[in-house]
């Protein structure tokens, strides 16, 4: 299986404000960024967050994307659209202290993004060879764990750029960020 991971462009929201779920637009132009990554695609199916900043670009880079609730970013509960001093520093030492089960602040923790996204990716998987899927970081973190077999402290170290693609096969990250 091969898995084209696309993080969308940078949101328009400042970089202090825990947004997760929220249907942030974008401050990048999806065209632009589409005409960069384009080249690195294969012509296979398509699957997209339904989020607009992930809609946006999967629109921009193939006519018929397929949209997955599964695909959504991590749900910050009551943090989302908060700035993380909003939030306070008790409640994020509270998410720190056990980051893959914590959901105290109404939505989901970490472990559940994981599995759903995961589960995704397996019935996309039982379908195709290969596939695009243009997506949150935290969902490609979360995939990259689950697909590359590494232990969950690997989910804080891992990182996606905006904008670009990585290409998982076969259980090997093959290239990041592109």
């Amino acid at each position: 299986m091969r898995l084209f991971l696309i993080r969308h462009p940078r949101p328009a929201v400042d970089a202090n404000v825990c947004y997760g779920q929220s249907d942030v637009g974008i401050a990048e132009n999806a065209a632009m960024v589409a005409a960069r990554v384009k080249p690195l695609l294969p012509d296979v199916p398509f699957y997209s967050s339904p989020l607009t900043r992930c809609r946006l670009l999967a629109e921009a880079l193939h006519p018929a994307p397929r949209f997955d609730d599964r695909l959504r970013e991590l749900d910050f509960g009551a943090w989302e659209m908060q700035t993380w001093d909003e939030i306070g520093k008790d409640k994020i030492d509270a998410w720190a202290a056990d980051p893959l089960h914590y959901a105290d602040h109404g939505g989901e923790s970490i472990a559940r993004l994981r599995l759903r996204a995961a589960a995704c990716a397996r019935e996309i998987a039982a379908h195709h060879d290969e596939a695009v899927l243009v997506i949150h970081a935290g969902v490609m973190k979360a995939l990259a764990v689950d697909l590359l077999g590494l232990p969950d402290p690997a989910w804080f170290s891992t990182s996606f750029a905006f904008g670009t693609v990585s290409l998982i096969e076969d259980g090997k990250l093959v290239w990041q960020n592109k």
